[in-house]
């Protein structure tokens, strides 16, 4: 008898765990581009967040491709996960899918994505002060004065927002002359397209150059290599950009690399504060209000050069 009865305690406990199982939370995580540092970086903190709590988390990637993202979204609004995660996503795009979500009753939350009234809210950094950050770091490094190349990319809005608000530094501080910019195309060989461009405005400025500005990091580590191989010391001419990272930090902590400073953009945090906001508003149902009062949650940015580099190396 008392054997019987252990035999049915443990198997209730046995069925009381894959019930458990069965009913872990299904959270789904869309990055648009999981070759982009920055991308894989939210949808791998976000997704180690969600299994820490026991959570079921898949990661999509949409390889860069509007249709294939489109794609995904469709295909997770039919499987129903319990919430959706999209990395660098395109709202106005995905407009459609998006809406379809909202309707199916399935939560989504964006990451550096931008709003949609489909979705709960968007994680940010504020883009105009990264960009104004940046800018004024740059412009101090010169005194103010000289001639600065700049590499933009206008195919995504966080970096479009950086150079607007580098264009209204410099409009501002006419001491400072932009004798040449190069914008990059958004494609698959991205980094033979900033390096192509970058070369070209070196050969032609290079000699009388106090300043190179770049709208974020992967073009920074191109236009590092192109000055090292021009003999090209650091501190002669300063190499500023925007987002923050391993590479980075061991640039700028390189006394033979050119990167001068960064402005470093809390990826991992982004992808942990995504998962603890789904579990306060879709599990555990509380209001978006108790969160954030408005379309983003903004997380700071932080200036990052020689002189605290190492806080973030050891990190």
């Amino acid at each position: 008898m008392y054997r019987r009865s252990l035999l049915i305690a443990a198997a209730a406990a046995a069925f009381t765990l894959a019930s458990g199982a069965a009913r872990a939370f299904d959270l789904a995580i869309v990055a648009f581009q999981m070759s982009s540092e920055t991308h894989a970086r939210v949808a791998n903190a976000a997704a180690a967040a969600a299994k820490a709590k026991g959570w079921s988390a898949t990661i999509l990637n949409s390889e860069g491709s509007l249709p294939k993202h489109a794609e995904q979204l469709d295909t997770l609004i039919q499987r129903k996960p319990g919430a959706i995660i999209v990395a660098m996503g395109k709202p106005v795009e995905a407009d459609a899918q998006l809406k379809s979500a909202k309707a199916a009753g399935i939560p989504v939350l964006t990451v550096m994505a931008g709003t949609s009234p489909h979705t709960l809210f968007d994680i940010q950094v504020n883009e105009y002060k990264v960009g104004a950050e940046a800018a004024l770091y740059l412009l101090g490094q010169m005194n103010y004065q000289g001639n600065v190349l700049t590499q933009r990319f206008d195919g995504n809005v966080g970096t479009r927002i950086r150079g607007r608000i580098l264009d209204a530094v410099l409009a501002e501080n006419t001491g400072v002359k932009v004798v040449g910019s190069h914008s990059m195309a958004r494609t698959q060989s991205w980094r033979d397209d900033v390096r192509n461009g970058m070369q070209a405005l070196l050969l032609r400025h290079g000699a009388d150059l106090q300043g190179i500005w770049a709208s974020f990091d992967g073009q920074a580590y191109v236009i590092d290599d192109l000055l090292k191989a021009r003999g090209v010391k650091k501190g002669q001419i300063p190499l500023v950009s925007i987002d923050g990272g391993v590479e980075t930090y061991r640039r700028i902590a390189d006394p033979e690399s050119t990167l001068t400073a960064t402005v470093a953009i809390p990826f991992e945090e982004m992808g942990r504060r995504a998962v603890e906001a789904v579990d306060a508003v879709v599990v555990r149902k509380q209001p978006v209000s108790s969160i954030t009062t408005g379309p983003y949650l903004f997380l700071d940015a932080t200036l990052v050069d020689a002189n605290n580099v190492k806080n973030f190396l050891t990190n």
